[in-house]
């Protein structure tokens, strides 16, 4: 067994033993503050510890708040891909176009310099003037198949110069479109800044135990979220078996852990949530959607209970985040930064459903 696959045994056996070994709602109490006559930033009072849970909820919104943001990142960055593309492919279609209106122009160029050889006088005219009406019908076959040709080549000439116009229009609105969408890209990149530059001030104002404690804060939150989560019984109707693309896309995810939250980051050293199972579906051959929005969105929706590993669970009412379940109730997933991808209790978030890349 590989490192990676002990240690996310040894995560997913931590988060099922704390649920069933504590009664719910014992172990999941505040911290009792411990107060030392020596360290004035210790919480002393059930007031101090009010203080750090509100501590703790103002960081938890504003780092929410970046993740809707990087997922409006994500989004622009996907679009301004597949507009690129486009680009390129309508480039490419305009450069053929051109090319064959060269063509075309060349052989109308042609046909006009011998109208202007002959004095402008069309070939049936010659012949019929030539004094020859044998030598006439004998070429006027020919001379119909030329008339034809001729008219082809202006009809050719038209299409093409519509098409060269219908792409450069087309060129025109992707351009307009890419701009706009690199504007938005940039606006949802400040304001990610902006919403963790503020919660890591509230941070690096605590101190070293402050901080310990409002650690602890966060975890008691979630596991008790947890325990509820899996004291409803849900657990034991869940019992689906993962599919082969399954395994690989938690296998992929299992050797990513320890690996640090970075927003926008889709691997092979960092990752953000939708980064994660973004990847690690497409390692398992099944491209889905790169955002956790467009996730919920697009990707088939299941029932909790016939949820099975690899299937992802989608967070929050705005589906701003996003983990992957790997069995016995946990979820692999990328926190948020300053947090690495790690096991998590799959209740521990507020769930809003579970959708299945490989329905």
């Amino acid at each position: 067994m590989s490192k990676r696959s002990t240690t996310t045994m040894t995560a997913l056996a931590l988060v099922c033993a704390v649920t069933v070994l504590t009664p719910a709602g014992a172990a999941y109490a505040k911290p009792d503050p411990k107060p030392s006559p020596s360290s004035s930033s210790d919480p002393k009072t059930p007031e101090d510890l009010q203080d750090l849970e509100a501590v703790r909820k103002k960081i938890d919104k504003l780092y929410h708040r970046a993740a809707v943001a990087t997922d409006e990142y994500n989004a622009a960055e996907e679009k301004a891909a597949d507009q690129s593309e486009q680009i390129v492919k309508l480039a490419r279609k305009i450069a053929a176009g051109q090319a064959e209106l060269d063509r075309l122009n060349s052989r109308a160029g042609a046909a006009a310099r011998e109208q202007y050889r002959t004095g402008g006088i069309s070939r049936e005219a010659q012949f019929m003037l030539s004094g020859d009406p044998g030598g006439f019908l004998d070429h006027a076959g020919r001379a119909h198949q030329e008339q034809q040709a001729t008219r082809n080549l202006i009809s050719r000439l038209g299409e093409t110069q519509k098409d060269l116009a219908k792409y450069a229009d087309a060129a025109s609105d992707k351009w307009k479109a890419l701009d706009e969408g690199r504007k938005k890209k940039a606006a949802a990149k400040k304001r990610i800044e902006k919403q963790i530059k503020a919660a890591r001030k509230i941070e690096d104002r605590l101190a070293k135990k402050e901080r310990e404690r409002l650690r602890e804060l966060e975890e008691a939150a979630e596991q008790k979220a947890q325990t509820e989560w899996l004291s409803s019984g849900v657990l034991d109707e869940i019992s689906g078996k993962a599919s082969d693309a399954g395994k690989k896309a938690v296998a992929y995810a299992s050797d990513q852990l320890g690996k640090p939250y970075v927003w926008g980051a889709e691997g092979p050293k960092s990752f953000d949530c939708s980064g994660l199972t973004s990847q690690a579906w497409a390692a398992a051959g099944k491209p889905i959607p790169r955002t956790s929005q467009e996730q919920w969105k697009q990707l088939e929706h299941i029932d909790i209970k016939d949820m099975r590993p690899g299937d992802l669970i989608i967070y929050h009412d705005d589906a701003s985040h996003v983990g992957m379940y790997i069995g016995k109730g946990a979820i692999i997933h990328a926190p948020r930064p300053g947090r690495t991808v790690t096991v998590a209790g799959a209740g521990s978030m507020a769930m809003l459903g579970v959708v299945r890349p490989d329905a």
